[in-house]
């Protein structure tokens, strides 16, 4: 027997006036496997109209009804307590329900309201962690900034659970650019609560996966629950807008899969999670209700050529690339493509002549010179047709011996050995610190200085450090680097492939 015999599909939206077609508000009911019908709303107080009237109607007739919607019903651990008081996801709804402002026409205070919270809920932060306004609006809210602040969240995660595991998702304290949801996820909030606290509607509701935990209780009539349409496979069909394809797809997929008998897996308690974070998410986080199984089991791409199209027009499509020059567009891209994550940009660092220096250099053969063997077997042999040479010293026996001798690491010792090689040189590092900081010696010793430096070691002992030390001085000589701990030889090889291969007029 199916869980439930209703489907209602949101695709909300966090327009800042009445707004129709793409990025808009859309809704899909399903009944059965029977689509009823796809609705754009100009309004979010429109959608909300109609949503109570889906719900009264399907109490009224006793169907059980299911209620997607695309927005985050919490935020990373540790973050309820300084909003709502509490360390309970209902004490954040009531609290966005009290300060969040939206009227008829659509206008409401979000960015204002991040910009309090930063500076109420969150005073032991320098800055944040709420971050990010529309360009054209500088200096308008106090608290607010602009842009990602470079410190850590305080003893808060950027990302709750729910993005880590569902690759591509935003981080919740992200306000603005490509994507985002924090402030559709504040208005949600604030309205979801609104119907939870409806007498005529209180005591049928139910919160997946907090007052459900996850499929151990679904006795409500009506259960809401947090989705993500971009893991689902959806082609529009002729002259249909993706979000409405959106919708309509999540309903018809999930009801399907319920009248199979497959929709309960979708809400239980995920297998790849660990069991010790299950209160977490239960409290405070929650969850993303999963695709039905028979998505994972669908056909995948072996072409090669489309595998890697599809990849970079998948990048192009999630990443924020508007802070990125031109010149460094491609490098942005790669980075993302090396690692799986969009956001990398964020903290990408470089000088405004990198991109010039290191081509002028490739094209003239000078040597590439790289901290460990995996950054040098990452660099493309066949894009370097001046003749690079690409070097590294780390296995050398002389390597060991002298790294004994100075009392360092090898990766250091291997910058000793190729000392030589530095003038004109490209250095790629992507795995060692110590090699960028002994690099930064070297120079400031009185070694040549190289034609470009790509500073991307990771790791949590002094990779943020040393990339901090070349970006803040990097003795003049053009940089690319990324901040943070993340890093990594895939990371430093397709930077370098990245200038390459855009000598031969590939990506």
């Amino acid at each position: 027997m199916p869980l439930f015999d209703r489907y209602l599909i949101v695709d909300w939206s966090a327009s800042n006036a009445p707004k129709t077609g793409k990025d808009s508000i859309w809704m899909a009911l399903s009944e059965g496997t029977d689509l009823v019908w796809v609705h754009n709303a100009p309004t979010r107080l429109e959608a909300m109209a109609l949503i109570r009237k889906v719900v009264e109607l399907s109490l009224s007739s006793q169907k059980r009804l299911f209620m997607g919607f695309d927005f985050a019903f919490g935020y990373p651990a540790g973050a309820a307590a300084r909003i709502g008081g509490r360390a309970n996801w209902e004490a954040v709804w009531g609290k966005m329900a009290e300060l969040i402002v939206d009227d008829e026409h659509n206008v409401t205070n979000t960015y204002e309201i991040a910009g309090q919270l930063n500076q109420t809920a969150f005073d032991g932060l320098t800055s944040g962690p709420f971050w990010g306004h529309p360009y054209q609006h500088a200096e308008r809210y106090a608290g607010l900034e602009p842009t990602k602040p470079r410190h850590v969240f305080g003893s808060l995660s950027e990302f709750r659970h729910a993005e880590r595991a569902h690759k591509g998702a935003k981080s919740l304290w992200q306000m603005a650019g490509a994507g985002v949801v924090a402030a559709q996820s504040m208005t949600g909030m604030k309205h979801l609560q609104s119907l939870r606290n409806d007498p005529q509607f209180a005591d049928n509701i139910a919160v997946w996966p907090f007052e459900t935990h996850f499929a151990d209780d679904l006795t409500k009539p009506v259960t809401i629950a947090e989705i993500y349409p971009a893991i689902f496979d959806v082609q529009p069909e002729e002259n249909e807008v993706m979000d409405a394809a959106q919708v309509r797809v999540v309903a018809q997929e999930f009801s399907e899969a319920d009248e199979a008998g497959r929709f309960s897996a979708c809400l239980e308690f995920p297998k790849d999670q660990s069991a010790g974070i299950r209160s977490v998410l239960e409290q405070e986080e929650g969850w993303i209700v999963s695709a039905p199984q028979a998505r994972v089991e669908a056909q995948y791409l072996r072409d090669p050529a489309q595998i890697y199209t599809k990849s970079f027009d998948t990048i192009v499509k999630e990443a924020d690339l508007t802070r990125v020059p031109n010149q460094m567009r491609d490098i942005a891209i790669r980075l993302i493509h090396s690692c799986g994550m969009v956001d990398i940009v964020d903290d990408l660092a470089f000088s405004q002549d990198c991109v010039q220096a290191g081509a002028a250099a490739l094209s003239e053969g000078s040597a590439i010179i790289c901290d460990v063997e995996m950054v040098r077997h990452g660099i493309i042999q066949s894009n370097l047709e001046a003749g690079n040479e690409v070097l590294c010293a780390v296995a050398k026996d002389e390597a060991r011996t002298h790294a004994l001798e100075i009392g360092n690491t090898r990766s250091a010792a291997a910058m000793d050995l190729l000392k030589s090689m530095l003038g004109g040189s490209i250095v790629v590092i992507g795995n060692a610190p110590t090699a960028l900081f002994r690099l930064l010696e070297l120079m400031d010793s009185g070694a040549e200085k190289p034609a470009l430096i790509i500073g991307m070691p990771v790791g949590f002992v002094g990779a943020m450090e040393s990339k901090e030390a070349l970006i803040a001085d990097s003795r003049g000589v053009p940089y690319i680097s990324v901040r943070g701990r993340r890093g990594g030889s895939a990371m430093a090889s397709a930077t370098l492939n990245a200038l390459s291969s855009g000598l031969k007029g590939g990506h």
